[in-house]
């Protein structure tokens, strides 16, 4: 038995406290940083009121100068949950036809393998206007709808967001395509207004780039056309409002002109360096510092399991681990040992009592792994197979320590019940699978250091089953398609949903085998 060094009963509490949705975390890779050659977008979804479901919506055909309806996002309290519901802003000409995509709270790829993914970095609030009609997941659906490559969907969300104007705050978008992938920082364009401020940046095909809710473009060489673009109005906006003074000898730089605060947030920075050097160690980076290379070229290539490894992070083994000062004293040898209650997800009012190491908060720092998320996505666009093939997004429920990714391919006609079931908006139900995910997680960080080896045991094998059945099935499905398209999709729905539906099982299990397991030893 172990003598307990203080009271510890409060660290095992479930953390259900509220907190700011705004935590996502986003990294992305080259073709040729990535061992295969795919290019790789994701995103964490860090947020406890987002949908969970993900649905495929389909193509579609419309007839001309069809209106289409706007929303955005807006609390909802109503519901047995705290969550998110939609309100009109106004409508727009729909196109003729749309692109069909798989589509989380923020859509996530179409068909030609257009992948996004989404943090945000707030900015400047001043710049927010209520005058657009578009907000950041609305946005998503948009380009998905509309764009095949991440080039055009840079030049349509110009177009949009100029004409019916951005109402969100500052967000980061990552667009890619089996070639390439950009980096993207919008903002809105000042109160009243209808418009939006934004600049872009490619990533590098040899390098790595993270986003972690801090904007992060500083020069922009709008001369070099293949690697920078910007909106007409990205320098005028800075200057109008004092945020740049281009009679000064000091450059412009967007993060500092629109969201300057985030730059010495340990919250957004930490994350950017534990990526950086995880994937790029030889470079020594500082994990003090307020601004990192933009991008890095990776000692080794990556695949998509590092990006969830990365997902995984706890900063454990670091200066940073928020848990390394949460001891006991094992009786038996007499050594200070981490407490097996002590758990990188505790809610932030845990802090003054432990004494966290380095005072961890919402405005102090945070890991990539939440207990908020509500999902994560890694996407790989894959441009040596057909769009509908080659596109696959990984998708993992709740808490990214802990979660299995799933391998959705974007030309699955339909996807499981249960994934299209928003348990959000149910409260608890064996019909949503994001259930099953969260109550293993909230549980697992009842007693971290021992459940989570019962989590390790089972997920490893069963996430190395998901990519044995991907090459198995990228071989079958390529030579069906050739001959049959239809049949090809159909194929991949079935295995795929099989294979989701066991994952599931397989952790509604895993969740009965914990609460029995060490129903004493709380």
């Amino acid at each position: 038995m172990m003598k307990r060094t203080f009271s510890l009963i409060l660290v095992s509490l479930v953390a259900l406290w509220a907190t700011d949705g705004r935590t996502c975390t986003v990294i992305s890779a080259g073709k040729s940083a990535t061992v295969d050659g795919s290019v790789i977008t994701s995103h964490t979804c860090d947020s406890h009121r987002t949908g969970s479901d993900i649905l495929k919506i389909a193509p579609k055909t419309y007839r001309s100068q069809q209106m289409l309806q706007l929303t955005k996002r807006m609390e909802d309290n109503s519901g047995p949950m705290e969550r998110y519901a939609r309100q009109p802003t106004g409508e727009i000409v729909q196109v003729p036809k749309t692109h069909g995509y798989l589509a989380p709270a923020y859509a996530s790829m179409n068909e030609h393998q257009l992948a996004i993914g989404e943090s945000t970095f707030e900015g400047r609030l001043e710049l927010q206007s209520e005058e657009g009609l578009i907000d950041c997941e609305t946005l998503t659906r948009l380009l998905l709808e509309r764009a095949k490559t991440a080039q055009e969907a840079l030049t349509v969300m110009d177009q949009l967001l100029t004409k019916h104007g951005w109402n969100d705050i500052g967000e980061l978008l990552t667009f890619a395509d089996p070639n390439e992938v950009w980096h993207v920082e919008i903002i809105g364009p000042g109160k009243g207004k209808v418009g939006a401020v934004w600049a872009a940046r490619r990533i590098p095909d040899g390098h790595v780039s993270v986003s972690a809710n801090g904007a992060r473009l500083l020069e922009l060489d709008l001369k070099d056309k293949a690697n920078f673009r910007a909106s007409r109005n990205v320098f005028k906006v800075a200057e109008e409002n004092g945020y740049w003074d281009p009679k000064s000898d000091q450059p412009f730089r967007f993060a500092y002109a629109y969201a300057p605060k985030n730059r010495t947030k340990f919250s957004c920075t930490r994350r950017e360096w534990r990526v950086l050097d995880t994937v790029a160690p030889s470079l020594k980076l500082d994990p003090n510092s307020n601004d990192y290379p933009f991008s890095v070229k990776p000692d080794k290539k990556i695949t998509p399991l590092t990006v969830m490894a990365l997902f995984r992070d706890t900063f454990e083994g670091t200066d940073f681990d928020m848990c390394k000062n949460i001891t006991v004293t094992d009786e038996k040898t007499g050594k200070t040992v981490k407490s097996p209650l002590a758990n990188p997800f505790m809610p932030y009012d845990m802090n003054p009592l432990f004494k966290i190491n380095g005072g961890w908060s919402w405005r102090g720092e945070r890991p990539m792994a939440r207990w908020y998320c509500m999902y994560a996505t890694v996407t790989q666009s894959r441009g040596w197979l057909p769009g509908p093939l080659g596109g696959i997004v990984w998708f993992g429920y709740d808490n990214p320590a802990m979660t299995t990714y799933v391998p959705f391919y974007v030309g699955m006609t339909e996807l499981p019940e249960s994934y299209k079931t928003d348990g959000r908006t149910t409260g608890f139900s064996r019909k949503s699978a994001w259930w099953a995910f969260n109550r293993l997680a909230t549980l697992t960080a009842q007693r971290w250091g021992d459940m989570r080896e019962e989590v390790t045991t089972v997920r490893d094998p069963i996430q190395e089953e998901m990519f044995a059945l991907v090459e198995k099935l990228d071989k079958r499905a390529a030579r069906m398609y050739k001959k049959s398209p239809r049949k090809a999709r159909s194929y991949v729905t079935k295995e795929v949903s099989r294979a989701a539906l066991k994952v599931v099982d397989i952790y509604w299990n895993l969740g009965d085998l914990i609460w029995t397991k060490y129903d004493e030893k709380w």
